[in-house]
Order: structure tokens, then sequence, then C-alpha cells
């Protein structure tokens, strides 16, 4: 018997041991080659030397730790300034997941459900109307909703809004009321956004859209802060992103990427028109935020290790969980993508025809900023441009190159 009790305590220690070491195999086994690597750095560097962009910041984290981080080209091509790795970017709608999280935060704290109607918050949505033919707008004829905007599919681009990108009539009168008309501040355009027509009904499309703005007007109710303050005391500051805001310093300033465009030529230039860097007093969801590559990770890695970063939680895991699935239902438009509340979400891999893993989450900023959060290889990736305008090639090229460095 004794005999016997001490073969079984040797073969569970050997299982035991084997069992360690099988797992530290598989914790080891995905590593990023940095030779593999090469070849998104030359990507990069091609595209600035044909004049495609004038620079980049890419910035990778991978199992905890940084695993690449580089500079390619300029930040200013006229003057032929360097770009650096703290430099600054405006991140247009890369905002649209910072404003959910905070939204989030506060749905953590007890102060909405997520199928609360808006209008029990901004009674100005409840007579909200739809527009009979978007490609008409007003002039087309307006009907009631079938039923109310509900606060979860202002996250999910869901309840009807438009973005003002598009080409219909809706579309211009969207980007006429909310971007081309003059407002102080959050509350005020999200007063004259309830004023304009719907794309679509509430629950029966996907349709991208400045919801988001409507998002910061809620944080600001139910904090009784103003979405700058909010993000800064609550978000911003705890997570160490000193570079990220609505607004910048002189420091800052000086840091701060040059916007370059395209001439009728195709010839890269500097934009005409560059974003301002102080003075701003919208707090905007849908876009408004400057951040760099470093200061962006902060945020993303937060969220890929379960609303936690540095011992702090943010969110509860369960909250992450909810906000990185599909939530609509074969509504979102891009072939094995879903989305959730404020990302992108890969659903499969197969239907989209990309390098990847399923349940990665994702979003882009429109002057070609881009980042993804890949749970299963415990990554995240940053690449930042100030390019317009928008090219999804970034994003796929983004994608492929890093994903091939996988050994």
């Amino acid at each position: 018997m004794m005999k016997l009790s001490k073969i079984l305590t040797l073969l569970l220690a050997f299982n035991f041991i084997a069992f360690a070491s099988s797992s530290q195999v598989i914790l080891e086994q995905h590593k990023l080659s940095e030779e593999r690597l090469g070849r998104y750095d030359g990507f990069l560097q091609k595209e600035v030397d044909e004049g495609r962009i004038a620079g980049a910041v890419s910035l990778i984290y991978k199992n905890g730790e940084k695993a690449h981080e580089k500079t390619i080209g300029y930040s200013d091509l006229e003057n032929k300034t360097a770009m650096k790795l703290d430099q600054i970017f405006y991140i247009q709608s890369m905002t649209k997941p910072i404003i959910t999280t905070a939204f989030m935060m506060l749905y953590e704290e007890g102060h909405f459900q997520l199928n609360d109607p808006l209008s029990k918050y901004i009674p100005e949505f409840k007579d909200i109307m739809v527009a009979k033919d978007p490609k008409l707008g007003t002039a087309g004829g307006l009907e009631p909703v079938k039923s109310p905007i509900r606060l979860h599919q202002l996250m999910s681009h869901t309840a009807g809004f438009s973005h003002g990108l598009g080409q219909s009539k809706v579309d211009e009168e969207v980007m006429q009321g909310i971007y081309y008309t003059q407002h102080k501040t959050i509350e005020d355009r999200v007063n004259a956004y309830a004023k304009l027509p719907l794309f679509g009904q509430p629950g029966e499309q996907w349709y991208y859209s400045a919801a988001p703005d409507i998002l910061a007007r809620l944080v600001e109710l139910f904090s009784g802060q103003t979405a700058e303050a909010f993000l800064k005391e609550r978000l911003l500051s705890p997570l160490g992103m000193k570079d990220t805001g609505y607004n910048l310093n002189e420091e800052q300033q000086a840091r701060m990427a040059t916007l370059h465009s395209y001439d009728k030529e195709g010839k890269l230039n500097k934009a005409p028109r560059q974003t301002p860097t102080s003075g701003n007093t919208i707090f905007a969801g849908a876009n408004a935020l400057f951040s760099t590559a470093q200061d962006y990770s902060l945020f993303a890695r937060m969220l890929l290790n379960g609303g936690e970063l540095n011992g702090k939680q943010y969110l509860s895991p369960k909250t992450v969980e909810i906000m990185t699935i599909d939530q609509i239902d074969g509504l979102y438009k891009a072939p094995g993508q879903g989305f959730g509340f404020g990302f992108a979400v890969m659903t499969n891999l197969a239907d989209a025809n990309t390098l990847g893993s399923e349940g990665t989450f994702y979003w882009s900023g429109a002057y070609c900023t881009y980042f993804f959060i890949d749970p299963s290889e415990d990554m995240v990736a940053v690449l930042m441009t100030q390019t317009a305008p928008f090219s999804g090639y970034y994003e796929q090229k983004m994608r492929q190159m890093i994903y091939q460095a996988i050994e």
C-alpha cells in the first residue's frame, strides 16, 4: 500500500511538472519576429518615400510588453521635421471608444439602464422624426419613430442617426446642422441634432453616426461635470494619458503633427486648414480629442486587461465583455465583422478574408489613425498618421504586416 501511495504521488508530481512545462510553451509560443516586423517598417517607409503619407508612429504591445515602437518619415513634410515618438495627433473618431468607456463607467455606477429611452434624459429627442427617403431628406417627408431611441443604440450606431458623411440629403442636413453651424457647447450641438431627421428607424439598420456626441452630453448630465472634466479626472489622468485632451498647451502644440492632404495632381502637401489646438469648447464624443500613440496604447491595454491597468480597475471585465461582442445581429455591412459598444468586432475570419483573431476589437480616425486590441494574442497595436482623406487601406496593411510577424 505504501509503495502504491508513493508511486501515485510521483505520478501526480510528474504530471504537474509536465502540465506546467506545457503551459509555459503555450504562453511563450506566440511572439513577434523583429525580422518580420521589418517588413512593416519597410512598407511604411515606402509609403513615405513615394509621397502617400508624410510620416507615421507605430506601436505594438504583446504579452504585456512593448514589442515594437517606430517612427517613420516626417511630422511636417514641408519643413522636413522628423516624426517623434511623442508626436501628438488629432485622433478624430478614435474619440468614440473613449467616450463610450466613460459612459459605461457611469452605467456601472447605476445612473441608467441600457434599454432606457434617450428621451427620458434628453426630452428634446422625444418627438424626433425619420426621413421617409434618406436620399430626399426633409423635403421627401418625415414620419414618427416606430419605437423610441434606446441608450444602447447610441453606442452601436443603430439608433438611426447620421454622421453627415454620406451622400444623402439627410447626411447633408446633419453636416450643415451640427458641423457647419456654430455651436458653443456639446449641449448646443446635441439640441441641434435633435431637430434633424433620422436616417432610418431606430434598431433597423447600422448607420455610422455622431451619436457618441449624445453620449458626451449624457456623461455631463449623469456626472454633473463637463465631458472634458470627467474624462480627465476619471480616465485620462489616472491612466497616465498626459497628452490626451480637447485642448493643447504651448508645449504640446509644438509636438502637434501637421495635417497633410492631396492636391488636384495627387501630390501630398500641408492641408490648407489645420486643426485648432486651443480654444475648443465643444467637448464632443464623436471626435475632438488629441492624443499620442503611447497614450492611446494605455487606454487600449486597460481594455485588453479586462478594464484594469497598473492595479486600478476602470471597468468590470463583464462590462468590457458586453462592449466587445457583436450587438447588432448581422446589421454591420463589412463581411465577417460586427459592432459592439464603441468598437467594431471581428466575428469570422473566413468571411472577412483577413489575418487576425476572432474577438479582436478596433476602430480608426478620419485622419488615418488606427488601433486594434486582440485578446487571443494578448496584443495591442496603434498606428498614427495625420493624413486626409481617410483610407481603410492602412488599417488592412497594419493587420497584414503585424499578424504575419507572429511566430
